[in-house]
């Protein structure tokens, strides 16, 4: 991606001062530059331009007053040198990209340090409580998704990366788990953020590299994780970029607040890892590991893979039991609306975040189940689905009630017995967002869980990815990592319908 072209005001412009109110700079006597609530509003008032005079430049053409706006949450950078003021921001390209681009006016000496005042006030207004000039560590996975990774970055997200004057350092993986020793041996003190090139299976490896650490949760605490989607599955990019497109995850990474989030343990014997997403068992799982082989299909691999099970009206038998904290819907409604209405979560500095990860409060599979868990019939299971993100994928907004910071997984359970008919409309309901609400849809919030399937054979998934089909628990631990989002609150996905 080039930059556009730097549009100018005639030399006759030079003159910039200061009106009365300080939010508005004046370039001559005819462009004011004013900064609003959330944008900076452009007024041009020049009745003569070079491309709209006669060809002997001498009798002007009437023009109307020209005026624009561009969003602050938009503006990138500015920059006060003997050759102007310039404004670098990024506007619409396209359907669903932005690019780079700038404004420059001519300044004159005495009205520097003016200027610098307005431009400072534009800069504080435009990055809010985010980080400016961030110092990103990139990893691309160049045999993530469709492949393309590389291309992706370098033509949307770098230039998006620069304007914004980020310290860059660029790396591509070259095999499985590349990312997770990266993580487990990266200064955490020289990079503010990890930026996955990849699908979500780049940021579930980079979450277990810094849990290996030593000093895991102060790793974890301090090193924000985030993800530009080049992959298959964006679930990560959906939930805190609210996009699929790279360049707007770009920016969106740029103007990113930092922001605690919940991470699970999942156990398998004496094995120990994380997960940032979900966990599945059932068709779903069937549906996204078991098509495997018709990758190149992309998404829609995944419906593909879920019509042929369903014709089958695919059971699997399981003894679940879980950690249930509610399990009506009124009251999951209730909890996320007053999370929504709460103060944003603060990442604090404090003595907990030493040492390696917290302690597992609910053992492992190979303890005795607690007394107080709840036994959820297994026999006739269809689809288990426990979420800690919102939106598992585009335009799936398969857990609304799902908050980032509230210590609380959400399960989802539908029986197996369920007509086929009813399990289509599920796959319709849940874009519309009445998915939620069907009576054959079980829905809890729970602290913990444990799955062991009956069968010999299946697929297990975590965050996309596939682990032994045996025995799993799994239990969440509030506020662990952290990650860079657009709110610093919430997820880019409506809530529950009322």
């Amino acid at each position: 991606m080039a930059f556009n072209s730097v549009p100018c005001t005639s030399q006759s412009d030079a003159h910039l001062r200061l009106l009365g109110h300080d939010s508005t700079l004046m370039v001559g006597q005819s462009v004011s530059l004013t900064l609003g609530g959330d944008s900076l509003l452009i007024v041009d008032e020049r009745s003569m331009r070079k491309s709209d005079r006669t060809c002997c430049g001498l009798v002007p053409k009437p023009t109307n007053k020209v005026t624009h706006s561009i969003s602050l949450y938009n503006v990138l950078d500015t920059n006060v040198s003997p050759a102007g003021l310039t404004i670098t921001y990024a506007e619409p390209a396209g359907k669903h990209d932005i690019a780079v681009t700038a404004l420059q006016y001519p300044i004159a000496e005495e009205e520097k340090a003016n200027v610098e005042i307005w431009s400072s006030k534009l800069l504080n207004l435009a990055y809010g409580d985010a980080q400016r000039y961030k110092r990103l560590k990139v990893l691309i996975n160049p045999f993530g998704g469709k492949g393309t990774a590389a291309k992706l970055y370098r033509t949307y997200a770098e230039p998006v990366f620069a304007a914004a004057h980020c310290e860059l350092d660029v790396q591509e993986t070259t095999h499985g788990g590349h990312a997770t020793e990266l993580a487990e041996q990266i200064d955490i003190s020289a990079y503010d953020a990890i930026v996955c090139c990849s699908g979500d299976g780049l940021p579930y490896e980079v979450f277990n590299g810094l849990a290996k650490k030593p000093n895991a949760r102060e790793a974890l605490a301090k090193l924000a994780v985030t993800m530009l989607p080049c992959g298959s599955g964006n679930a990560m990019a959906w939930n805190l970029c609210g996009t699929g497109s790279v360049s707007v995850a770009a920016l969106a990474i740029v103007k990113g607040v930092r922001m605690p989030m919940d991470l699970m343990s999942v156990t398998q014997g004496q094995t120990r890892t994380l997960s940032f997403l979900s966990q599945s068992f059932g068709i779903i799982a069937d549906s996204d590991l078991g098509t495997d082989n018709i990758r190149w299909m992309g998404a829609h691999r995944f419906t593909y893979g879920f019509l042929m099970r369903l014709m089958h009206r695919a059971i699997y038998p399981c003894d679940l039991a879980i950690k249930v904290v509610m399990d009506d819907k009124t009251s999951i409604k209730n909890h996320y609306n007053t999370y929504v209405n709460s103060t944003p979560p603060q990442r604090t500095e404090d003595a907990e975040q030493s040492g390696g990860l917290p302690k597992l409060e609910y053992g492992t599979v190979l303890d005795e189940l607690p007394a107080d868990w709840t036994v959820v019939r297994g026999d006739t299971i269809g689809n288990f689905f426990a979420g800690n993100m919102a939106i598992v994928s585009k335009d799936t907004n398969f857990f609304p009630a799902s908050v980032p910071n509230d210590g609380l997984m959400d399960i989802v359970t539908v029986d197996g017995t369920t007509s086929r008919t009813r399990i289509l409309k599920m796959m319709t309901e849940v874009p519309e967002g009445t998915f939620f609400d069907m009576p054959e849809v079980d829905i809890r919030k729970a602290l913990a869980f444990r799955l062991t399937p009956r069968e010999k054979e299946g697929y297990i998934s975590v965050d996309g990815e596939k682990i032994p089909f045996e025995a799993f628990q799994v239990e969440i631990h509030k506020g662990l990592g952290t990650v860079l989002s657009k709110s610093g609150h919430l997820y880019e996905a409506p809530g529950p319908r009322p």
